[in-house]
């Protein structure tokens, strides 16, 4: 899973960044520097659990990776502030992560000269909006030349996806992201290739400062009430206190934190609310001496569940051996589970779940 990081200059997305990876990015102002990349480790008890069960030489987590890219101020507003190597990356993100900042530093002055939240979110939407708007409308002319110069067995396809991007131009231009817009299943196919930005799943989380910390939870009810849509989830967090807490060690972190009356770190919460917001859920597998998770999205049959780990068991599927996590770790192997029952044989056709630990048997 990739998470982009979006947000106006000097709304702290950087600092986000740092505490999200535990990274020493430099949070100083815009640069036309490359872009800050980060990979961390899905936490998840249950492959504790495994790992005490079977003792393994490896034990592999999920990963999710960040990309934070700055955005210059020069045209921002003005749709004329996206692009380059923003756009290539956040086009390859599966989710966005919008910092919108809520905190007053006079030592860091808004671009837009004052604290404005609800308009700093409008901005960034606008700019997104356009971004896929300038795209629609590229493909739409390259279209109307191919029908015109195509003969009729060669524009099989061209009127169907021309109606379409038709409308969802259309819908952009009402202020309706893609995202919002209910696509059918074969129309968000369709268009998957291009990529666009409104149409990822969007996290939007308000950095807010030290002193605000005890109105959090009141700000994400706000924040819910007036923002929460399809795909769309809101958190509010201290980037500053978060990213200096991410740089100790984690005993001494959670101590911290618990004075303060933090339930759940930065990192492990957007992690959590990421997967939530995109439909993931985690399979296990035990392999080679190797405990390891797999992220697949809800609703995964199991051969596409195979082809997460690689293509030749996709292909070559037999079928999958599975017992549930709960049920492993009360009889402790998979061959006390076989003994009682618990593990089932499935087919191509089965519905993954959260938790199942999977043994796939293919040929190829």
């Amino acid at each position: 899973m990739e998470i982009g990081i979006i947000g106006l200059p000097k709304s702290g997305k950087t600092t986000i960044f740092n505490a999200l990876t535990k990274g020493k990015a430099d949070i100083g102002s815009y640069t036309t520097g490359g872009p800050n990349f980060g990979v961390v480790k899905v936490p998840d008890p249950r492959l504790d659990g495994l790992d005490e069960i079977f003792h393994p030489k490896k034990k592999t987590a999920a990963e999710v990776r960040y990309v934070d890219v700055g955005v210059p101020p020069k045209g921002l507003g003005k749709t004329e502030g996206l692009g380059g190597q923003f756009f290539v990356h956040m086009s390859q993100a599966d989710a966005l992560l919008h910092v919108v900042r809520t905190f007053d530093d006079d030592s860091v002055p808004h671009i837009e000269g004052s604290i404005d939240p609800a308009r700093d979110i409008d901005i960034m939407n606008m700019e997104l909006t356009f971004s896929d708007l300038s795209i629609l409308e590229k493909r739409l002319q390259k279209i109307e030349l191919s029908l015109k110069a195509a003969k009729p067995h060669e524009r099989e396809g061209l009127p169907k996806e021309q109606s379409l991007l038709e409308r969802i131009k259309t819908a952009l231009e009402e202020d309706v992201p893609i995202r919002e817009q209910q696509l059918p299943d074969d129309e968000k196919k369709l268009i998957s290739g291009y990529q666009f930005l409104t149409a990822k799943p969007l996290l939007l989380v308000a950095n807010i400062g030290e002193e605000s910390l005890p109105q959090a939870g009141s700000l994400e009810e706000e924040w819910r009430t007036r923002y929460l849509r399809p795909q769309v989830n809101v958190a509010a967090l201290c980037g500053k206190l978060e990213m200096e807490l991410a740089q100790l060690e984690d005993a001494d972190a959670q101590e911290f934190r618990s004075s303060m009356g933090l339930e759940e770190a930065a990192l492990d919460r957007m992690i959590r609310l990421s997967y939530d917001l995109l439909g993931l859920i985690s399979f296990f597998t035990v392999v080679s001496d190797e405990v390891k998770a797999w992220s697949i999205q809800r609703d995964t049959p199991a051969i596409k569940a195979a082809g997460k780990i690689h293509s030749d068991m996709e292909r070559g599927f037999i079928r999958a051996e599975v017992i549930g996590y709960h049920d492993m770790v009360r009889y402790g192997s998979i061959a006390e589970g076989r003994k009682k029952g618990l593990v089932h044989v499935e087919g191509k056709s089965y519905i993954v779940k959260d938790g199942d630990v999977i043994t796939f048997l293919f040929n190829v």
